[in-house]
């Protein structure tokens, strides 16, 4: 299987990151081919909604979503990578998200598997419902099939996050497909 990892966090060594690593090993482990795209890092200009796409077309803006673009919809699963930013997902996660739009009918149609991998500081039993409500949302909308979600309570640091169970559920997820 082709696996795109989308990574919306500024910080390349946090703990969201760990768990992207970790998911990659054991999908790598497991036979899977995985790329990953660094939303965080990249040159996404947010959604201008001029709609010259015509939500199946091509985008008005030029930046690193045409390259991003081809490579999403050749991978058979997404997995959506990103800290909690106040109770969703980094604004860099959701741009490149946003620019789904110029292709939202391939993107439907594909019928790709997902994944969540998040962290936060917060270890309240309600810390990731908004965000875990936005996945659904997302899952339902672009027809995906969730295959799993690693939601790392309580992970305000990375070597809180290293100490903890997370790095391993990541790692069994992407080993599990």
């Amino acid at each position: 299987m082709d696996i795109i990892v989308l990574k919306g966090s500024p910080n390349k060594q946090g703990s969201s990151n760990m768990l992207a690593e970790s998911f990659i090993r054991g999908a790598t482990e497991a036979g899977h081919i995985v790329e990953e795209i660094d939303a965080a890092h990249a040159d996404i200009s947010p959604c201008i909604g001029c709609i010259r796409c015509g939500y199946e077309g091509e985008c008005s803006l030029n930046d690193d979503m045409d390259i991003f673009r081809e490579k999403i919809l050749k991978a058979d699963m997404l997995v959506f990578v990103t800290p909690l930013y106040y109770y969703g997902m980094s604004a860099q996660l959701k741009i490149l998200i946003d620019r789904f739009c110029s292709r939202n009918f391939s993107i439907q149609q594909k019928n790709f598997k997902s994944a969540l991998l998040t962290v936060a500081y917060n270890s309240d039993d309600w810390t990731f419902e908004s965000l875990e409500s936005h996945y659904d949302t997302l899952i339902r909308y672009l027809n995906l099939t969730d295959c799993g979600r690693v939601l790392g309570y309580g992970c305000g640091t990375p070597s809180m996050t290293k100490f903890s169970k997370y790095p391993d559920e990541a790692y069994e997820l992407g080993k599990s497909l």
